[in-house]
């Protein structure tokens, strides 16, 4: 049965999302827009907005990783049962599906990044690998390949239109925004990427669903990391990377050994729990020397930062270039988590490397996360970002005693 014979008793709320979604694609009804299908409601409803507008509609869900470990995991994406939704989905619909075997690529670009970035002693953000490679770089082509004039997603964030090129904007629903996640996205990605969600807030979209008689309208959003079982990532670094429970020395930054560990691949940035040593104070992991086997510790205020550099840095603002801007000192609003607020900042060379120094202290910046920058005048646009590669300390480490 396809979503257009649907008729429920009062559509108010569909047929608005439509002409927003219709809105968001901005391109003339009959034109061909792939859409990326996970099996979850959010992309459920952006590939049935689509075709309720009118455009020519193929929905493109890829297999990301092995469906026997993915059966029995709730909340996952993009294997197992999701798969399943997103062909029901379509059917019900009534746009042709196609299912890509991705397993290897997402295997390479995500999972053993994620498994490297944790043995170099970083905390790695799989899910903006995964945008930036398998999903916007390798799906995109795929959209191209079947005459695609866009590649629509369910993620809450907007395109906006502005100057020579569209911008990248902070979803409306600020409890749902993505733009963390979206950073890397480039220009050019963005000529070719549609959000039809980024104006609509999660309860309107599962009131969109129910109103469409969408079978997964009442379906759990994805949890944690897709790939991870139950949330233990060390079980996944252990498989893959064994070296990295080896264990090694606990130390203060005052050149103390305090204890031992079982491997840096446990530890992360900020980390107050499981260390096992006393000393009086509160300790907190405040580096990871990963070459040396060390897990470094010391009092809070020892992870203040006062600057960071970037590497792999992507850029959308209005200067030439992402070094252009730090030249200028660009200010910016700095996020460095994805669940805080960014801060106000500038940018700059730093050590001789592109980043950003911060207007006060940050907490906790650690790197293998990403920085994501916004613009002070508009705060809901993306610049751009880069991930953390290191920092400087507002307090520096205090030098070990003599004869330690």
């Amino acid at each position: 049965m396809s979503v257009n014979t649907l008729s429920p008793p009062n559509a108010s709320a569909a047929d608005a999302a439509v002409e927003a979604a219709r809105a968001a694609v901005g391109l003339p009804a009959g034109a061909r827009v792939v859409a990326a299908m996970s099996g979850g409601v959010d992309s459920t409803v952006t590939a049935a907005l689509l075709a309720r507008a009118g455009y020519d509609v193929i929905g493109v869900t890829l297999q990301l990783y092995d469906h026997g470990q993915a059966l029995a995991k709730k909340g996952a994406c993009c294997a197992g049962q999701d798969i399943h939704d997103a062909r029901t989905a379509a059917e019900a619909i009534g746009i042709p599906h196609y299912v890509l075997d991705y397993e290897s690529r997402f295997r390479q670009e995500v999972i053993e990044d994620f498994a490297d970035a944790y043995l170099r002693g970083e905390t790695p953000i799989p899910c903006v690998r995964c945008n930036q490679t398998v999903k916007f770089r390798d799906l995109l082509d795929v959209a191209r390949d079947l005459g695609a004039q866009a590649l629509a997603t369910g993620h809450y964030v907007r395109r906006a239109s502005g100057g020579n090129r569209p911008h990248l904007q902070r979803a409306i629903d600020a409890t749902r925004d993505q733009s963390y996640f979206l950073f890397a996205t480039t220009a050019e990605q963005l000529d070719f990427l549609r959000f039809p969600l980024g104006g609509l807030p999660k309860s309107e979209v599962r009131r969109v669903a129910t109103e469409l008689g969408l079978a997964i309208a009442d379906k759990p959003d994805s949890q944690d990391i897709c790939f991870v079982p139950e949330g233990r990532y060390t079980t996944v670094i252990d498989r893959l990377r064994p070296q990295g429970a080896e264990p090694g020395d606990i130390v203060h930054l005052d050149g103390r050994v305090l204890g031992r560990h079982e491997g840096v691949t446990r530890y992360t940035l900020g980390q107050r729990r499981g260390l096992n040593v006393a000393v009086g104070d509160p300790l907190f992991v405040v580096k990871i020397d990963a070459a040396a086997r060390q897990v470094i510790v010391g009092p809070r205020e020892a992870l203040l930062t006062a600057a960071l550099r970037l590497k792999e840095t992507n850029w959308l603002g209005e200067s030439a270039s992402f070094e252009t801007a730090c030249d200028e000192g660009r200010p910016v609003l700095a996020r460095v988590r994805s669940t805080r607020e960014p801060v106000p900042g500038r940018m700059a060379w730093v050590d001789g490397e592109p980043g950003v120094e911060f207007d006060g202290a940050e907490e906790g910046v650690a790197p293998g996360q990403a920085c994501v920058l916004y613009a002070p005048e508009d705060p809901d646009r993306v610049l751009g970002g880069g991930f953390i590669a290191g920092t400087r300390a507002v307090v520096p480490a205090q030098a070990p005693p003599a004869g330690a």
